[in-house]
């Protein structure tokens, strides 16, 4: 049996669209960083980027398990010394949640070139109207 690597013109990606009302936040990252990469397909090759655009919807619905609100927080660092910034989950959700979903992703994505590149197919929207014309939806 031979082995068949697709052809960058061969490759489809669709529009998918999840909500993030429906999942908790590892959960939804997982599936979402699966979605990214390609890994749902026949034709998934690690070295390729193979994988669909994704839309998540109702970022702001976030949901997280147990006391995780309270007591995790966002580490920023500016890159000077004394430069970092901990914020609790909670305020950063109240803020912008479109920010927690892409950490958690971006954190699920392998660190090489392509890891860039799939990230910028993700798509997060805090609310449940945006302007993306999706192929496909995803249910719990």
């Amino acid at each position: 049996m031979k082995t068949t690597l697709p052809k960058i013109a061969e490759i489809k990606r669709e529009w998918v669209e999840i909500d993030a009302s429906r999942f908790s936040l590892g959960r939804l990252a997982t599936r979402v960083a699966t979605l990214l990469r390609g890994k749902h397909k026949r034709t998934y090759t690690p070295h390729m980027d193979a994988g669909d655009f994704v839309v998540v919807i109702n970022a702001k619905n976030l949901k997280l398990t147990g006391r995780k609100l309270d007591q995790k927080e966002m580490i920023t660092f500016s890159g000077y010394p004394g430069g970092i910034t901990r914020r609790p989950v909670a305020e950063v959700i109240a803020r912008a949640p479109e920010k927690v979903i892409i950490h958690a992703v971006r954190n699920m994505i392998p660190v090489n070139r392509l890891r860039q590149v799939a990230l910028r197919r993700l798509k997060v929207v805090p609310e449940d109207k945006h302007n993306y014309k999706i192929d496909k939806k995803i249910e719990a």
